[in-house]
């Protein structure tokens, strides 16, 4: 008998959209191994050399030009791609993306990005006979995630679900999984032997995450944390952000027994265990992967538009607050010293997150599509 097979698209403006594609297809597996599964990010794999082009400009339009991108988020708030917005990009970029499916024959495709969700979604029109889901990754519903040939739409929370409905999208279309985070986060991990296998010490921890392009030296909040450093020990992960690592490893602020500093890195889920407080911008995947080990978040410089609404659903929801002032910086410190309100708090988050998300329940609805 045939295995089932299952595309997931992306695209890499950022890494959340494709590192959530990664996470439901390891979920699926760990769930259902007979299950195939394949990553792409089709605009790199069909245009190898423009693709790259493209997200390098996307990337230092957003370091350098936050509002913009804001503006350009909420201008178009409430429009799909429209059809010469679809038709450009799929003579630009994805000429040979009905080939690449006829060639893969998956049951069913999953797009984590509203681009490929939009180039489907045309093929679709022109006569693709292909099961097509969205996967939103973050805590807000923009318009250019909607087009009418999605068979399901796989939302994060309630309000996202909403959302969807007032741009048009039927409520039968829509279901509440919450965004899937990698199975390595299903668990806890021993605190013990991760302290070990990153040479850490046993002390209050601060894990600081700037996401997969590394967006965070310029914060001066990030720095005044060291002042804290022979009390608390501090993980920063800059990503693939080699100059900021450069940067941070050259200021004797950050140079001390007690502060690690990480390039990229695949056991995010094992520093999280050991960590009393994350320090992250708040992009969809890396806010519910804290939340799924129930650890308190402190989010700092939210990008205009998307980062903006997930800091507001965690924030409205208890998991977090704004790092807006040396104010909060010196609460966090001085309590996580204090090991017994340390633990209490987190066990509140956790119970607090089994009332309102199981990272199995977005692997399992795509299961059930495929039944």
């Amino acid at each position: 008998m045939r295995k089932k097979r299952v595309l997931l698209l992306s695209e890499g403006f950022g890494s959340g959209h494709t590192q959530a594609a990664h996470a439901l297809a390891a979920g699926m597996r760990q769930l259902s191994p007979d299950i195939q599964t394949r990553v792409m990010e089709l605009g790199n794999f069909l245009n190898p050399v423009l693709g790259p082009l493209i997200i390098s400009a996307y990337r230092k339009t957003v370091s350098s030009q936050p509002k913009m991108v804001g503006l350009m988020y909420r201008s178009n708030y409430k429009k799909s791609l429209n059809r010469f917005a679809q038709l450009a990009l799929h003579r630009v970029f994805y000429t040979h993306t009905s080939q690449v499916i006829a060639q893969l024959k998956p049951d069913l495709v999953i797009c984590t990005h509203p681009v490929p969700n939009a180039v489907v979604s045309r093929l679709k029109r022109l006569g693709l006979h292909i099961k097509l889901c969205t996967l939103i990754t973050d805590y807000d519903a923009h318009g250019s995630w909607v087009n009418q040939e999605v068979n399901k739409f796989l939302v994060s929370s309630a309000l996202v679900k909403d959302k969807l409905i007032n741009h048009g999208v039927p409520e039968s279309r829509i279901d509440v999984t919450g965004i899937p985070v990698h199975p390595h986060f299903w668990k806890a991990h021993d605190k013990a032997e991760v302290r070990q296998h990153f040479g850490l010490k046993s002390l209050p921890t601060v894990l600081i995450m700037g996401g997969g392009w590394g967006l965070m030296y310029e914060d001066s909040l990030l720095e005044y944390m060291t002042k804290w450093r022979e009390h608390i020990q501090f993980i920063f992960c800059v990503g693939n952000n080699d100059k900021v690592k450069e940067k941070m490893l050259s200021n004797s602020n950050f140079q001390h027994e007690n502060i690690r500093i990480l390039g990229f890195t695949k056991e995010v889920s094992k520093l999280m265990d050991v960590a009393d407080v994350l320090v992250t911008k708040p992009g969809g995947m890396t806010c519910t992967e804290g939340m799924s080990k129930g650890i308190p978040m402190l989010f700092y410089e939210p990008i205009p538009g998307q980062e903006e609404e997930n800091c507001e659903y965690f924030i409205r929801n208890g998991f977090g607050e704004m790092l807006e002032k040396t104010e909060t910086v010196d609460k966090w410190m001085a309590a996580i010293q204090q090991i017994d309100e340390s633990s209490r708090y987190r066990q509140t988050l956790l119970d607090k997150r089994n009332e309102q998300y199981n990272p199995t329940t977005c692997p399992k609805a795509v299961l059930q599509l495929l039944q």
